[in-house]
């Protein structure tokens, strides 16, 4: 005697359960490890001719993360972008998780190798302690640490100003931003420069007043969830629909850029918002 429809539909709810709940995991697990590599090219009026089609890659917040074994994946793909410089705006490692042997030292090495590599700090940096031996370490291994501080990058017979500034969550005594643009305007004039700066909350506030063309940040992990018509749901300090998250904006004549970074913190998760090795092309208008 067959069985009554009724009596198999509970097997049947369970059966579509458990392959909504698989396929679930399934697309979480891809949204959250699977690279994507994302384009831009912003106009600057004031950029100089030579470096109009400077490419950039911009990478931040991989918090001890891996990409393939040894990072290799992110290495890829960053090398296939052929950029001109490379810049990681903090959070290497994860304070919840703690530093792994080796770990810093293998990305540094890994991505000078494919073009000139400019490193600051995050907040994540100076929770776990011991900066200067993580910078030395960087250091050694390639990576330009930029510790309140800039450099002159020069392309096609022009200059612009790269500099970077440690995460608020370091020393008390250190150089403030405002301190660093002026002696980025005492030495040269009137530049074209980009600062690198970890914080993507500070820049309207703060950042965007210092007159730099192009500031460039991490830290809001693209919001964790993204949602459509929204600029991220949740920020890092667990705020709803934070702003500054992802890709660029404009404040006080300064623009900014913020990647949607690479990693997780200690047990969070991305939603429709998959890790991001972000180029960005310079064009002078």
């Amino acid at each position: 005697m067959a069985d009554h429809p009724k009596k198999r539909r509970p097997l049947r709810t369970l059966c579509t359960l458990t392959i909504l709940a698989l396929l679930t995991a399934l697309f979480v697990h891809w949204d959250n490890t699977a690279l994507q590599v994302t384009h831009f090219e912003p106009v600057f009026t004031g950029l100089p001719e030579g470096f109009d089609g400077c490419r950039l890659v911009v990478l931040s917040d991989l918090h001890g993360g891996e990409f393939g074994p040894g990072n290799g994946e992110l290495f890829a793909a960053v090398a296939e972008a052929v950029p001109d410089y490379i810049v990681y705006l903090g959070d290497l490692e994860d304070r919840c998780r703690g530093p792994r042997e080796g770990y810093a030292e293998s990305v540094a090495q890994g991505l000078s190798a494919i073009a000139p590599l400019y490193y600051v700090t995050g907040n994540h940096e100076w929770a776990i302690g011991d900066v200067p031996e993580l910078k030395e370490r960087l250091e050694a291994h390639g990576a330009r640490v930029l510790d309140n501080e800039f450099v002159t990058l020069e392309r096609n017979g022009d200059t612009v100003v790269l500099a970077g500034i440690d995460d608020p969550n370091g020393y008390a005594d250190q150089k403030t931003p405002e301190q660093v643009a002026a002696e980025v305007y005492a030495a040269q004039g009137a530049p074209f420069w980009i600062l690198l700066a970890h914080r993507n909350n500070a820049f309207a506030e703060r950042y965007s007043l210092l007159g730099a063309d192009l500031v460039l940040s991490g830290h809001g992990h693209g919001g964790i969830i993204r949602l459509p018509f929204t600029d991220g749901l949740l920020s890092v300090e667990r705020t709803f629909f934070p702003s500054y998250t992802a890709g660029f904006y404009e404040e006080n004549g300064s623009a900014l850029f913020v990647t949607r970074g690479l990693g997780n913190s200690g047990p969070m998760f991305r939603l429709f918002n998959r890790p991001e090795v972000a180029v960005v092309t310079l064009r002078s208008s």
